[in-house]
């Protein structure tokens, strides 16, 4: 297990949020928006075009991870923990053992940025999500 990230969602104030926290804590600030992603449909509106798929803020000693993006279970403005592994087989470790007395919301998958991913709920009720997605650093 190389890090453990916050990753933090928002309904619809996720670039308003992340925006301040740079300002507070600096770092570098990207943002994925539906626009231009595989979450794009023909007919969407420019406003839905703009949510954020995904953001992140990083720093030499700051990562934050933050989404607009609901599934269903998620709260609006509540925290997720990212377990980033070195590898596919640390995944299903961790996916394994996190999911003992909890609930996997996602089995290990091939994930659309082309790492695999997976989402448990422990037994304490912490949601983490697990994927070999490379953070630059």
């Amino acid at each position: 297990m190389t890090q453990i990230i916050a990753y933090l969602k928002f309904k619809n104030n996720c670039r308003d949020a992340m925006n301040f926290y740079q300002k507070c804590l600096g770092g570098e600030l990207e943002f994925q928006t539906v626009k231009g992603s595989v979450f794009e449909t023909s007919g969407m509106s420019e406003a839905e075009g703009q949510k954020i798929v995904h953001s992140q803020l990083v720093s030499d000693r700051i990562v934050l991870f933050a989404s607009e993006m609901m599934v269903p279970g998620d709260h609006p403005n509540s925290t997720f923990l990212w377990i980033n592994c070195d590898a596919d087989a640390e995944i299903r470790k961790i996916h394994g053992a996190l999911s003992e007395g909890g609930k996997i919301t996602a089995e290990p998958q091939q994930a659309y940025w082309g790492t695999t991913f997976s989402a448990v709920d422990d037994r304490f009720g912490i949601k983490w999500y697990i994927s070999t997605l490379p953070v630059k650093q």
